[in-house]
């Protein structure tokens, strides 16, 4: 019997406070990643399961290219938590004090701080109802949405309901209506946000393509945006999501810090 060699292509399986991917390096070998191919890894049941997949690449004036895969396939423009893997990643190999990681959305410059966690630097939140996009001219301080919630765009676009009580917000019905609402043409992550106090907020994001993920770096980063902009919060707070604690600061220059832990899972290789 003739038996077919199998070819096969290394990943690593990380996380960001929950916030889980799958990443392939395809700097020195191409890893052939199609949408539909991305969709069957990601999936919990019969893939290695992830919240994203992720691909480096080589770039020209930065360290590598991040591609981001959600789990539906489609393609995503930032992911903080994601970027903050791919950093300790790139940090680790090179041992040098910072990197810069480039995605669809921009060059996203990341160190690692003397008390261990990544800090990216997340750019300009992008707060003109085109940077979002939505379909007509709006104050993206309080959109014509029920419940009011204010939008920024992270490189990805963002939503974010101010909310009483986090727990008894239903979620998973609202999360997927608003995602998809006819104001979003490229949908939406909508973030539900209870500020607890100045520096400090609740947060639970539905995400474009995922669904409910236990952390979402770029819609905590848009959380104290909005927050702050609603004057709810300093300019610097806690974002704690159910898979731990982001720290955000949104500095006077416009940019957006975000830190937080990462951690390698498991090491594997798929056919």
């Amino acid at each position: 019997m003739l038996y077919m060699p199998v070819m096969t292509f290394p990943f690593v399986k990380m996380h960001g406070c929950g916030n889980d991917f799958v990443i392939f390096d395809a700097r020195t070998r191409a890893a052939g990643i199609a949408p539909v191919r991305a969709a069957a890894l990601a999936d919990r049941h019969t893939g290695i399961g992830c919240d994203q997949l992720i691909v480096i690449e080589t770039a020209d004036s930065a360290d590598a290219f991040m591609r981001i895969y959600n789990p539906d396939g489609s393609e995503a423009g930032a992911c903080g938590n994601a970027t903050r893997c791919v950093a300790d990643i790139l940090l680790r190999e090179s041992g040098r004090s910072g990197v810069t990681i480039r995605t669809i959305a921009g060059d996203l410059p990341a160190i690692r701080r003397p008390d261990g966690l990544i800090q990216v630097d997340m750019g300009v939140p992008g707060l003109d109802w085109t940077d979002i996009p939505l379909v007509r001219p709006m104050d993206t301080l309080r959109l014509d949405l029920p419940g009011e919630p204010a939008a920024a765009s992270m490189g990805n676009p963002h939503a974010t309901f101010f909310v009483a009580d986090l727990d008894g917000e239903p979620i998973g019905t609202l999360g997927p209506l608003r995602e998809r609402d006819p104001l979003f043409p490229q949908r939406a992550n909508i973030g539900f946000a209870q500020v607890i106090d100045p520096g400090t907020i609740r947060l639970k994001v539905w995400e474009r393509g995922a669904g409910l993920t236990l952390a979402c770096g770029s819609g905590a980063c848009a959380s104290l945006v909005n927050a702050h902009r609603r004057g709810l919060t300093h300019r610097r707070a806690r974002v704690i999501v159910d898979g731990g604690t982001l720290e955000i600061e949104w500095r006077d220059d416009g940019h957006v810090l975000m830190a937080g832990p990462v951690a390698t899972v498991f090491s594997g290789v798929v056919a």
